[in-house]
């Protein structure tokens, strides 16, 4: 790539409207998880009209657990739930990821979904909006800071988090304090913005080779 396409493929990417990938990573009957996720939608909406937002509901992809060995040939079924859901990955600028606490650690659903894919993650911000119980699902988050870190993912330092239902969440998924909650998707999605328009400009310049 020479140098002028580098800055015209930059300039491209600086152009385009961010696409945020937000994933629903509960599929507990009963789920709080898209009420959550569609107060954050439509608060990150009013925050900043510009992003473009696709929600990818784990309870909707049937990814097998059952992965193929070493330069194996996933089955089928995996086959055809990874050609829906891999591209809309890959597309995505950046990702929020929406989840609950289950025994201090998040859905094996969501670790599943991680672990079936690699390159759509690496050089994308990752922001968290956590739900439930006294801590409001931050040990999930900082578990999965661990993987995304794995993953040459960068995971953004504010996150929003919801206290269980008894307390700063509602029964419809929506925070009792809205002040404080959307005040904290600000601050999340500030610093997503931030890092989701840098790296692309970066990708854009230069592939990123992990």
């Amino acid at each position: 790539m020479s140098v002028t396409d580098s800055a015209s493929g930059a300039r491209a990417a600086e152009d385009r409207p961010l696409r945020v990938a937000v994933i629903v990573g509960s599929v507990r009957e009963g789920r709080l998880g898209r009420a959550v996720t569609d107060w954050f939608l439509t608060t990150a909406a009013a925050l900043d009209p510009g992003l473009q937002f696709d929600v990818v509901d784990l309870a909707e992809v049937d990814l097998p657990l059952v992965m193929p060995g070493w330069g194996g040939t996933p089955s089928p079924e995996a086959v055809a739930a990874l050609k829906e859901i891999s591209p809309r990955l890959a597309a995505a600028d950046a990702f929020v990821v929406v989840t609950p606490e289950y025994n201090h650690s998040f859905p094996a659903v969501l670790k599943n979904l991680v672990d079936w894919h690699l390159r759509e993650w690496q050089a994308k911000p990752v922001g968290f909006v956590s739900y439930g119980g006294l801590g409001g699902g931050l040990r999930a988050v900082e578990q999965l800071r661990l993987v995304f870190a794995e993953l040459h993912a960068v995971t953004v330092r504010d996150s929003v988090s919801l206290h269980g239902p008894w307390s700063g969440l509602g029964e419809e998924g929506v925070p009792r304090d809205a002040d404080v909650c959307t005040g904290a998707a600000k601050g999340m999605l500030g610093q997503l913005v931030w890092w989701a328009r840098a790296l692309r400009t970066a990708r854009a310049e230069r592939p990123y080779a992990a």
